[in-house]
């Protein structure tokens, strides 16, 4: 018997279930041994809410749930609960799900302050007042999954690359347990590391880092940290290549930015990252600001707003 997958797609953009798409043939495979009840970007597949008026989801019942994006409305904890009721093991689906993503960089603001850069833009007369009726009321926060719900397996990724995806599937079918290395981008890079203390100030990306590749064995140019240009691959989890290749933003002459976060639970990528600079010589000084650092990973309170100043009588 195929195991029954069922999928919801909060706070997100949809990339990781394009994704699944982006398995190719494998795809074919996948759909051997799955069988997907409830998946609305893939298939026409709608909620069933009660009859009375009450906002209460029902969907049906899956082996397997694969939730993409963060929480931040009413309507995204309506729906994470009722994967969580419906399905026997969830799987928190890309970084948005695992570690709050890009959409927890809101987490900086309070909600008025996002309402406000919404609907109050240059040349507009201020609103007096936010739409509502009919709009999903905003938590104070944007939260990673497992802030509200147990979450069965984690599958990081911005998106998850489909080889994961693939295994991740099939070890559920099989009964095997799967995760991803707790390595970081850097332990699987091909970058030439000299030593510390070469450079004291970041670089503004007005520049390109020097890259001189061999095709053949994949090695040869100096490590973008040494070079003075910020990457993030000491901190991040390595696995956007997949099963066999390297870091793909590295491997496009691109620093790391930390899409699959951090190397371990309950890591803090910022924290991590400033360590590593300090640790490495560079003045941490000379970095504009340090939220981009948590740009994939700002759930679980790790991103805040500062404290409103009151104004004097």
């Amino acid at each position: 018997m195929p195991i029954k997958l069922a999928g919801e797609s909060l706070n997100a953009c949809s990339g990781c279930e394009i994704s699944v798409l982006d398995l190719g043939e494998k795809l074919l495979n996948l759909l051997e041994f799955v069988s997907i009840v409830h998946l609305p970007l893939f298939m026409d597949s709608k909620h069933v809410r009660s009859e009375n008026g009450q906002h209460t989801v029902k969907l049906p019942k899956a082996d397997v749930g694969l939730i993409s994006g963060s929480i931040k409305t009413q309507e995204h904890l309506e729906l994470a609960c009722a994967m969580r009721d419906s399905c026997d093991l969830i799987v928190a689906f890309g970084t948005c799900a695992t570690h709050g993503g890009i959409p927890a960089l809101a987490n900086s603001y309070h909600n008025d302050d996002l309402l406000g850069y919404c609907f109050n833009t240059m040349g507009t007369d201020k609103a007096d007042r936010f739409p509502s009726d009919g709009v999903p009321a905003m938590m104070n926060a944007c939260h990673a999954i497992d802030e509200h719900i147990r979450v069965d397996v984690c599958l990081p990724g911005c998106p998850p690359h489909p080889d994961h995806i693939f295994r991740t599937l099939q070890s559920i079918e099989k009964k095997e347990s799967f995760s991803l290395p707790e390595k970081s981008v850097c332990d699987n890079c091909p970058a030439s590391r000299d030593g510390k203390g070469k450079v004291k100030v970041l670089k503004r990306a007005f520049e390109l880092p020097k890259w001189q590749v061999d095709d053949n064995t994949k090695k040869g140019f100096e490590c973008f940290l040494e070079q003075g240009f910020l990457c993030m691959g000491p901190v991040t989890r390595d696995g956007c290549g997949g099963d066999t290749q390297k870091a793909r933003c590295i491997m496009a002459q691109v620093p790391c930015r930390g899409c699959y976060g951090p190397v371990k639970k309950g890591g803090n990528q910022r924290l991590g990252m400033l360590n590593a600079l300090a640790s490495n010589g560079i003045d941490i000084s000379s970095l504009p600001e340090t939220v981009s650092m948590l740009r994939f990973s700002g759930g679980h309170g790790l991103l805040r707003p500062l404290p409103r100043i009151k104004e004097s009588e």
